[in-house]
């Protein structure tokens, strides 16, 4: 996995991808505006039209979503833990977390930059 150090903070950083359903797109869009405010985010995608089949409280069930690709830092995690928590309007919000095996390096940098704060 590539990590690299913040300079201010000498923390080692791992790219992180954070995974979040919604129910529709004003949600995303709301959600994402808001991440990136927080610095919780150096980006967050939305895939439209994902459709979506589960188990909820013992039915099966189909719901038409956006998916959001979150990209953040290990040093996020917890605080957007809390934050889609806080904010999400499902009872049982999906937040996936995957580490980045490898990526660009000026990416990573940028990221890292872009999650700092202001």
């Amino acid at each position: 996995m590539k990590t690299f150090k913040s300079p201010d903070e000498g923390i080692r950083l791992d790219l992180i991808i954070a995974l979040c359903s919604v129910p529709n797109r004003e949600t995303a869009e709301e959600l994402s505006k808001n991440l990136l405010l927080d610095r919780l985010a150096a980006c967050v995608s939305q895939l439209d039209n994902v459709r979506s089949n589960y188990w909820w409280q013992g039915s099966l069930e189909r719901a038409e979503e956006v998916l959001l690709l979150i990209k953040t830092t290990s040093q996020k995690v917890e605080a957007l833990k809390q934050f889609i928590s806080a904010n999400h309007p499902y009872e049982v919000p999906e937040l996936v977390f995957l580490s980045a095996e490898d990526a660009l390096e000026p990416y990573l940098n940028w990221v890292r930059l872009e999650t700092r704060g202001p």
